[in-house]
């Protein structure tokens, strides 16, 4: 079961901050989960669409300059991060999912994500999530070979929609919705589970026993310890 960092350690250190990511690495991840918006020519790692929770700003993400969201205070004197930060922080050394967050940011993830296999990223470390699943078909489009996830809060999952129209490799659901039983219907058609965000032990301790592959946490090291005792 992959131990994806959410957020980066966001249990630990501010979410989606170059410190967060590096607290994450530093717990021996697999794999980082983030979150993006495009802002002025580039792709900003931030979750929410304002600023007020997660930074000392206020107002909407989209109606400000990338100037300003950068001069800003992400918590503990940390800047929002650019996601070729994130990648240059990881140097290739985990997978890196890349949740279409804000409008527009399917084609520019695309046209980023292939610059990086330049610099020898491999598809398989990547992978592209979206609640906007319209977001996700027009990355397909785009470019067929970047692996694909829908995220999922609740209801029932089209895997007609998933496989045949998205052509997906994982569903991502929620840990509220997720049950034995959609694990092992998402694996007869040869999808992977990865779920989100699994955070007490006793979760993720069910989560391995239902064989899921996958689990976004804010606290990577708790999977570690679990790891460790089994």
């Amino acid at each position: 079961m992959l131990n994806i960092g959410h957020r980066g350690a966001m249990g630990h250190v501010p979410e989606n901050t170059l410190a967060s990511f590096q607290k994450a690495l530093d717990f021996g991840v697999e794999w980082l989960e983030l979150d993006v918006y495009f802002v002025d020519g580039e792709l900003v790692v931030i979750h929410d669409d304002t600023l007020d929770r997660t930074t000392n700003g206020t107002g909407n993400v989209m109606d400000f300059s990338l100037k300003y969201i950068r001069s800003l205070d992400a918590g503990h004197g940390q800047k929002v991060p650019l996601l070729s930060e994130v990648f240059e922080l990881a140097d290739r050394q985990v997978g890196i999912n890349v949740e279409l967050k804000g409008p527009g940011t399917a084609i520019p993830t695309i046209q980023f994500l292939e610059e990086q296999l330049k610099k020898g990223w491999q598809l398989d470390q990547l992978l592209l999530s979206s609640f906007n699943h319209q977001e996700l078909l027009l990355a397909k489009q785009t470019n067929p070979t970047f692996p694909r996830a829908p995220l999922y809060w609740m209801g029932d999952i089209d895997y007609d929609f998933v496989l045949n129209e998205l052509e997906a490799i994982a569903v991502n659901p929620s840990l509220k919705m997720v049950t034995a039983e959609l694990v092992q219907e998402a694996h007869q058609h040869d999808l992977k589970v990865f779920v989100y965000t699994v955070n007490e032990t006793a979760d993720l301790q069910r989560m391995m026993d239902w064989g899921v592959d996958g689990v976004f946490t804010n606290f990577p090291d708790r999977l570690n310890q679990l790891r460790a005792d089994r």
